[in-house]
């Protein structure tokens, strides 16, 4: 049996956000492409995985597609046009490097440019980046200050554009260690090995 959106802890902000978006898809409802970013190992990954758990008798269907399989995203949605079922179609890890092919597939994709996404479509990214592409400084020097305002250069403009197309941001920041320490507890207890010796287990744990 599979990770449950219960069983993730120290995300409850996150966890309500992406589980009403999905609800609202799931229900004919306007609803959002999804972009979880931030720190390693703080359950990106694991709370768009639990969603088939919460919902997968409700129709919903989640196709894990791989970054270098973006170039074809339109072959990959074509068939889901007369499919009942509803499709999240997963990308983890996601980053590009300024000439990835990937980058304007998916961006076309998510703007609807070269042709509509189906309405029983959503895409939702894992990425440990927040605007998905790497920033240098010569883009930053570029920028300037207008009238009080700050206007990224075109560079910068370009490289926080694929990310704005995403409808729901959703950031994840680092675990405390007491929040570590609340989950191994958890797991601990849900696989019926939880410890006599506290202490112990905080040495082992840390």
């Amino acid at each position: 049996d599979g990770i449950h959106p219960k069983d993730l802890l120290n995300i409850d902000r996150q966890k309500k956000a992406l589980l009403t978006n999905t609800v609202k898809f799931l229900s004919d409802l306007p609803a959002n492409h999804a972009l979880l970013w931030g720190s390693r190992g703080t359950g990106k990954s694991s709370l768009i995985k639990s969603l088939l758990q919460e919902f997968s008798e409700d129709g919903l269907r989640l196709i894990e597609v791989d970054k270098k399989d973006l170039i074809n995203l339109s072959d990959i949605i074509q068939p889901l046009y007369e499919r009942k079922e509803k499709y999240i179609l997963f990308s983890d890890d996601l980053s590009f490097e300024a000439d990835d092919p990937g980058y304007k597939s998916l961006k076309a994709t998510l703007d609807g440019s070269i042709e509509k996404t189906p309405t029983n479509v959503l895409i939702y990214a894992t990425s440990n980046r927040r605007h998905l592409m790497p920033e240098s400084m010569r883009d930053n020097y570029d920028s300037k200050h207008v009238d009080g305002e700050l206007h990224h250069s075109d560079a910068v403009e370009e490289k926080i554009s694929l990310s704005e197309r995403f409808g729901l941001w959703l950031s994840f920041q680092p675990f405390t260690q007491e929040q570590y320490l609340d989950i191994v507890n958890y797991w601990l207890d849900q696989a019926s090995m939880q410890s006599d010796n506290e202490e112990k287990l905080r040495e082992e744990a840390l």
